[in-house]
Order: structure tokens, then C-alpha cells, then sequence
């Protein structure tokens, strides 16, 4: 079974999201993708409410053929990282190291999403080098300049680590602009994440468009609004 995953993408509970999750949900279906991961920033509240309204289920199994995998992008005192298939207390600040440990114990994975991005909080390779990350986003649809993408698939090939594509989506309109393919017949949170690090997942990778950019820019500059939070 060949399925197509967005490993990383925001909701409006991200500080510069905009979208809800039934909206990426929604568009996320009409572009074909079989599920998402869920990688707000700092907070796992989207998966807590499409758990509690039917959106996802807590034993990691479809619903209605469509995968909503629990993750985060944790601010980490190095830079950003994303937990996926597990969900996390707030870790933002503590050092990368202690959180790809507590990802590994909560039965996550551990992805860093665009490396060497010094714009957008990407962690260097002098603090990759000290990681034992499960695999590595060498797409962004997102990314400042495409010179870190080609950087962090370099760095991949080189170390032969897994490699990821995700759109960065913060969104629905933006969502699976890239994604990855899995081949798997175990559809589930843990299949999928087992295919995720064996190695051998294809990618689809396509760039936002610069009217997309410049809605994420924005996005960005007013993150300082009031944050959704869900109780």
C-alpha cells in the first residue's frame, strides 16, 4: 500500500497558524493525501481536539481511510525540532538532545525540519552530529533559500539517515504542496512511522508559490496575536 504523508504542517493552534483542523483535514483529502502529521509549534492541543471530536483516534488507526499522526515541532534551545507519533509536554528552550531522548521514550521519532535554515531556527551541524534523529526533512516547501534543502539532502546521503518532505503548511490551502510517499500495508500511526525509518520512503517535492510565501511572512509577523489554546 503506497500512501502519501505531509510530515509537517500547522494548525491555527500554532502562534502563526490560521487554519482549523477539519479545514486541513478537508484539503488535505481533496489532494489526495492519505493523512498528515500534526506539528504545531510547541503545543500538542490540535491533536487533543480532533481526538475529542472525531477527527483522529487515540489508538493511532484511521478514520474514513484518512491518518492523523500526533507530533510537534518543539522549539528546542538549539533549534526546531519535530516529534512525530507521539505527543509531548512543552519542551520549547530545553536542549535538543534531552528531547530527542524524551521523544525516543514516548515511542516517537525524532525529524529535524529544515536544517541549516539560520532564518528559520534550523539546527547546525555541529548539533546534528550529536543527534540520534530517526530521520531528516531535506524538503521544505517553505524554506528562505533552496540551498538548504539541497544542504540537508547532502547531509542525508552522506550519513544515510531517512529522508523526509513536508510542506510546512501553516494553512490548508498550503497543505501537501510536498509530502512523502510510504509503501506499508500496516496503515496505522506505527506503520507508518516504521516506513518513515526504514529508509526507503519516495518524495514529492514542490515549493509554495510566492503569493503562499507571502501569506506565511505575514502569517509571521503577526504571531504576537492571541494563541488558541484548547482545553
Amino acid at each position: 500500500m503506497r500512501l502519501s504523508i505531509d510530515t509537517h504542517c500547522h494548525s491555527w493552534y500554532s502562534g502563526d497558524g490560521v487554519s482549523s483542523p477539519e479545514e486541513l483535514v478537508a484539503a488535505a483529502k481533496r489532494k489526495g493525501l492519505h493523512g498528515f502529521i500534526i506539528t504545531d509549534h510547541n503545543t500538542c492541543d490540535a491533536y487533543r481536539y480532533m481526538v475529542d471530536h472525531g477527527i483522529a483516534r487515540p489508538d493511532g488507526l484511521p478514520i474514513d481511510d484518512f491518518l492523523i499522526i500526533p507530533g510537534v515541532e518543539v522549539s528546542t534551545d538549539e533549534g526546531h525540532l519535530i516529534c512525530a507519533g507521539t505527543m509531548l509536554p512543552d519542551l520549547k528552550g530545553r536542549p535538543a538532545l534531552e528531547v530527542v531522548s524524551q521523544i525516543h521514550e514516548a515511542g516517537g521519532i525524532a525529524i529535524p525540519p529544515h536544517p541549516f535554515d539560520a532564518f528559520r531556527a534550523g539546527i547546525r551541524e555541529s548539533v546534528l552530529e550529536t543527534l540520534p534523529m530517526d530521520a531528516i526533512e531535506v524538503f521544505n516547501s517553505a524554506i528562505s533559500f533552496k540551498k538548504h534543502n539541497v544542504h540537508a539532502r547532502d547531509y542525508a546521503q552522506r550519513k544515510g539517515i531517512p529522508m523526509t518532505a513536508g510542506s510546512d503548511a501553516h494553512y490548508h490551502e498550503a497543505i501537501g504542496t510536498a509530502y512523502t510517499t510510504v509503501e506499508t500495508e500496516d496503515f496505522t500511526v506505527k506503520g507508518v512511522l516504521a516506513a518513515l525509518v526504514k529508509g526507503d520512503a519516495n518524495r514529492h517535492e514542490q515549493y509554495l508559490t510566492f503569493s503562499d510565501k507571502i501569506r506565511k511572512t505575514c502569517n509571521n509577523w503577526f504571531r504576537l496575536r492571541r494563541k488558541r489554546t484548547y482545553v
